[in-house]
């Protein structure tokens, strides 16, 4: 799962950064509903995602990544661990259209080189965006290549298309279509089968993760297959009114939050086809993407009203992008709900993953890693280091859960941040002081490229003899990207290609001291 714009930080970290966390250390947080998963989550501290944009990126000296702009070298870089390319070294060069609006990373992402290795079909990752709106270059994370951005899926009932054979792209529509118009379930329209194999001789793990499975599918797909395309409509003959009423429930138009039943938005739906897929193996990479430039319309504030300001807006705390001036009335209560929201669509992923039995009291939770990343770590001060992340399931044992693991330090009391310095009353932002609600530089720094490949290595990706991730390769995976100091961004591609540190974080895998 990823969500843009960071977190108010010091309402989200547990105050131990090192060592077991229990139920009331996340209660005491933003964090609350996670906290039943407690024993199944492990927290890495510490870290620090790559190409971090600063006002003073003007020379080698005080760099920490590119000049281009706050969010496209940011996303770009965030699973690339690649420079973006066109290349600028002026933090302000605002007419420079192609480097600050247009620039793309000079390598795959992530989920796509764990994909071309896992997934034999088309060697894709399975990449859904929440809102159903294409992404940009300032939000976009996900590249089959160098400068190719990924779109991945934006209608959940695509992903149903794909596991049940409902309401196939280019198809004329079959009868399990209409029938799944007029309000069938795909429980429904498959009971037959089902009852064939449930009276086939099976282990009872087997037969519970099938009841599971059919409750998943049956919680979520009536919404699915009344969320038709314009192009489905077209084909069955629906008039557009009707196609509004079956997209209804919409909460006013709002494409992320908006509710499709009396329990479920779309992030759950998304989720739900998430959990459906991992089940049933048919994608071992899964992305849930949440939008930037997004207005959660449907999240009420504290005084019962509604959000007003984009989630970007927001996290600049000014209801703009600029950096520093006159606090939002009411901004940081918008923030906090806006982080609460994103939570629990978190809590409701991994909940949906540890409701599906495989067997030997482990659950699809257990034998996957669902993490959580953001793209920033504080979203006002824009910093990449001391970076929110948190991942439910070891992986079928591949991590320790249990609590937080400081990789950097290994101290248990590292800063949670002072995200709540500015803006909670008449106090405004000055403008040489946007960093100081982050974490300093120079504090949490260790680079995620190693969290990366202990979670390639987990997945069972292989390395070629240099320790890069290689479709045919037979060792483990010790490098990623391109570099691994933030600093060595600067310029684009002057610096050579160096991973001063590779290897996983070894600590990931045993309890702390």
């Amino acid at each position: 799962m990823f969500t843009h714009y960071g977190c108010l930080t010091n309402r989200w970290f547990p105050a131990k950064s090192h060592g077991e966390l229990v139920a009331a250390d996340y209660a005491a947080t933003n964090l609350a509903p996670l906290a039943d998963f407690a024993p199944k989550l492990l927290m890495p501290r510490g870290i620090r995602a790559m190409n971090q944009w600063h006002a003073s990126n003007t020379s080698p000296n005080s760099a920490v990544g590119q000049g281009n702009d706050p969010h496209t070298q940011v996303v770009g870089s965030f699973f690339t661990c690649q420079p973006v390319t066109p290349n600028t070294d002026n933090p302000f060069d605002l007419q420079n259209t192609a480097a600050k609006f247009n620039a793309l990373p000079t390598g795959p992402s992530l989920d796509h080189i764990a994909a071309q290795q896992l997934n034999t079909v088309d060697g894709s990752p399975l990449f859904m965006r929440v809102s159903g709106s294409k992404d940009n270059n300032q939000t976009g994370v996900s590249f089959s290549a160098a400068e190719t951005p990924f779109p991945g899926i934006g209608e959940p009932d695509q992903v149903l298309s794909t596991l049940t054979g409902l309401f196939q792209t280019g198809s004329a529509p079959t009868p399990d279509d209409y029938a799944a118009i007029k309000g069938k379930s795909v429980i429904d329209l498959v009971r037959g089968d089902l009852t064939t194999l449930e009276g086939f001789d099976m282990s009872s793990a087997d037969r519970m993760k099938l009841e599971a499975w059919k409750n998943l599918l049956d919680s979520t797909t009536g919404t699915i297959t009344q969320a038709c395309t314009a192009e489905q409509a077209t084909a069955l003959g629906l008039i557009p009114s009707e196609v509004s009423q079956m997209r209804g429930g919409l909460g006013g138009g709002d494409p992320v939050a908006g509710k499709v039943n009396d329990t479920l938005d779309w992030g759950d739906v998304c989720a739900a086809m998430a959990g459906l897929s991992a089940a049933r193996d048919a994608n071992r990479v899964i992305v849930v993407k949440f939008p930037g430039n997004s207005v959660l319309k449907s999240l009420s504030l504290s005084d019962g009203s509604p959000i007003a300001m984009d989630n970007h807006n927001a996290s600049h705390r000014i209801n703009g992008a600029g950096m520093g001036g006159n606090c939002v009335g009411g901004v940081m209560d918008t923030i906090n709900t806006i982080d609460k929201f994103y939570i629990q669509k978190y809590a409701n992923l991994v909940g949906m993953l540890d409701s599906i039995p495989e067997g030997d009291g482990k659950t699809v939770l257990d034998n996957s890693a669902a993490v959580w990343f953001q793209e920033l770590s504080d979203g006002n001060a824009h910093n990449l280091n001391n970076l929110p992340i948190i991942q439910a399931g070891n992986c079928g044992g591949a991590f320790w859960t249990g609590g937080a693991i400081n990789v950097d330090t290994g101290a248990a009391d590292l800063t949670v941040g002072d995200s709540d310095k500015y803006c909670n009353g008449d106090d405004n932002i000055p403008i040489n002081a946007v960093d100081s609600t982050g974490t300093a530089e120079g504090i949490a720094v260790a680079p995620i490229n190693k969290y990366f490949c202990n979670l390639l290595n987990a997945i069972g990706v292989k390395a070629d003899a240099t320790g890069f991730p290689t479709v045919g390769g037979q060792e483990e995976v010790t490098h990623f990207g391109k570099y691994d100091n933030t600093a060595d961004f600067f310029g684009g591609d002057r610096v050579p290609a160096t991973i001063n540190n590779p290897g996983e974080f070894a600590e990931l895998k045993v309890a702390p001291a």
